[in-house]
């Protein structure tokens, strides 16, 4: 059984010749043919070269890995009962789903408080999160939930001013933190603003607090969709020679006269700008943490990516030791910009085994005595029921589930569907529902009056979009938790979910779904 498709995939729009024959472990045709132009990844990279090591077209997707890893959350079940009820009374006509609380607060100091246990780690300055910033912000500020401003976003800026190696002017980073303060509603949610090295040179963190009223601030380890810094994709020569003078990491370099000359010719089309890669350290790590909050920080969280189990461990321990606020564990698999589509599907460790192991370390403190972080679990989250395994696995460490491309995938339907009806081109399965927003968005009577008439037409349909999708995720997640009689999130349990294999129960520790309630089981039998 192979877990991997090899040499062709619409992430890098590449196929095989003969679709239907090929090699299981190579990838290639089985009949390679001389005389074949190259449709699969190694032929289009005998005349593309490393263009074709990303996902395609960059700036218009969100890309996932391929792989089929052996074990992921549909490998466990969300168990039910018909007994009792934790979190309310006892009585049935008070213990319905909607009267289940789905408010997650975590911090230090049990001051953050969202409506939903869902944050949106770092979209930072990628132009699919660019384009779409507009509804994902306001939509989650509307929905009292988290967005994350990754890396990036203030070097990519051409507005950017930057005085002796410092940010003194900003105006995406501002135009973003703005957005979602406009439309945040009685505290709920939040903005961070995370950094990763060239971010930190530049003081990006410390501005967006002193200058922005930013109070939450994000370090960065990495992400799971690669264990290289981020990297982008770059049209214009000018603005490649800008963040080349900028300190990044430019491919080719935009300052060769004969690179300058072959971008000219059109012999390639876009520079590469990559981010360098951190060196973590104990002693710089409480070092920065002790920065920030200098500077003004109220909140610092960490996210750490799909690295190997020390790393883990790392994060964990510096964590508990530096009283981080929240850490998000992100498993491999996705990624919401550009990254390196071979490394995506075979770098790092997937989701529910860094999950487990995240479960592992910080219990393991937490038995010590030691002070534990919040946990945020992310990677390749869609769904309600994902999102109810993910804090049952992580119990009672887990307080929110990071999710990117779900919301983005939401906005950027939302956005579609507006600019279809300004144009009166709705597609049929659409236009079935009405052909004005208030029809066609089930949520729009209930954001008209609470945002009143005026304050609503001045509502993107991307953030309809977003907030409606997080609307459909509360019910479902309410609907799954009143069946397992659990009335707020603090309830659920490791117990809540068992393994439907082996392999998953070994991986967890989740108890295999035969072998559940075995005492309690006996007893109720011998009784």
């Amino acid at each position: 059984m192979s877990f991997t498709t090899i040499n062709r995939s619409a992430a890098t729009l590449t196929k095989n010749r003969t679709e239907g024959s090929i090699s299981p472990f190579s990838g290639m045709c089985v009949t390679c043919v001389d005389g074949c132009v190259g449709m699969c990844e190694i032929g289009k990279s005998a005349y593309r070269g490393s263009e074709v090591i990303y996902p395609q077209p960059f700036g218009l997707i969100t890309t996932a890995s391929e792989k089929d890893y052996p074990i992921d959350y549909s490998h466990f079940t969300i168990l039910g009962t018909a007994v009792g009820a934790v979190g309310v009374a006892q009585d049935s006509d008070v213990a319905i789903f909607p009267n289940v609380s789905l408010e997650s607060t975590f911090g230090s100091d049990k001051g953050i408080k969202f409506r939903l246990p869902i944050m949106i780690p770092g979209l930072g300055s990628t132009n699919v999160a660019k384009n779409n910033w507009e509804g994902l912000a306001i939509g989650t500020a509307l929905a009292g939930t988290g967005l994350t401003i990754g890396e990036n976003v203030v070097g990519m800026d051409p507005e950017s001013e930057i005085k002796g190696g410092k940010v003194v002017k900003a105006p995406d980073l501002s135009w973003r933190i703005k957005l979602f303060k406009d439309w945040q509603r009685d505290g709920y949610g939040m903005i961070v603003v995370q950094a990763n090295v060239e971010d930190t040179r530049l003081g990006v963190q410390e501005y967006a607090i002193s200058e922005l009223g930013v109070e939450t601030v994000e370090l960065k380890w990495g992400q799971g969709a690669k264990d290289i810094g981020g990297e982008v994709k770059i049209k214009n020569l000018e603005k490649a020679q800008l963040l080349y003078k900028r300190g990044y990491v430019v491919l080719p370099d935009p300052t060769n006269p004969d690179v300058i000359k072959a971008f000219e010719h059109g012999t390639f089309k876009e520079f590469e700008r990559h981010s360098r890669v951190g060196m973590v350290t104990e002693e710089d790590f409480l070092k920065r943490v002790e920065e920030l909050r200098a500077a003004g920080a109220k909140y610092v969280f960490l996210k750490t990516g799909a690295y190997r189990p020390a790393d883990l461990a790392r994060a964990v321990k510096f964590s508990s030791k530096a009283k981080i606020d929240l850490l998000t564990v992100d498993g491999a698999g996705g990624g919401t910009g550009m990254s390196p589509w071979r490394m995506m599907n075979e770098w790092g460790i997937p989701g529910v085994e860094i999950h487990s192991l995240a479960y592992k370390y910080t219990h393991q403190l937490a038995q010590k005595g030691e002070y534990v972080p919040a946990l945020a679990f992310a990677g390749g989250f869609t769904f309600e029921d994902q999102i109810y395994k993910a804090i049952a696995l992580g119990a009672p460490y887990v307080k929110l589930v990071g999710m990117a491309r779900g919301p983005l995938a939401a906005a950027m339907v939302g956005k579609t569907i507006g600019k279809r009806i300004n144009e009166g081109q709705l597609p049929v399965y659409v236009e079935r529902f009405g052909d004005s927003k208030d029809e066609v968005f089930v949520t729009s009577a209930e954001l008209r009056k609470e945002l009143g008439p005026e304050k609503f037409e001045e509502l993107p349909t991307a953030a309809i979009g977003l907030y409606t999708y997080y609307e459909r995720l509360a019910q479902g997640l309410q609907q799954l938790m009143c069946g397992n009689r659990k009335f707020a999130l603090e309830y659920i349990s490791r117990e809540d979910i068992a393994s439907l294999t082996k392999e998953a129960a070994d991986v967890s520790g989740i108890t295999y779904i035969t072998d559940v309630d075995q005492k309690e089981v006996e007893k109720i039998l011998a009784s």
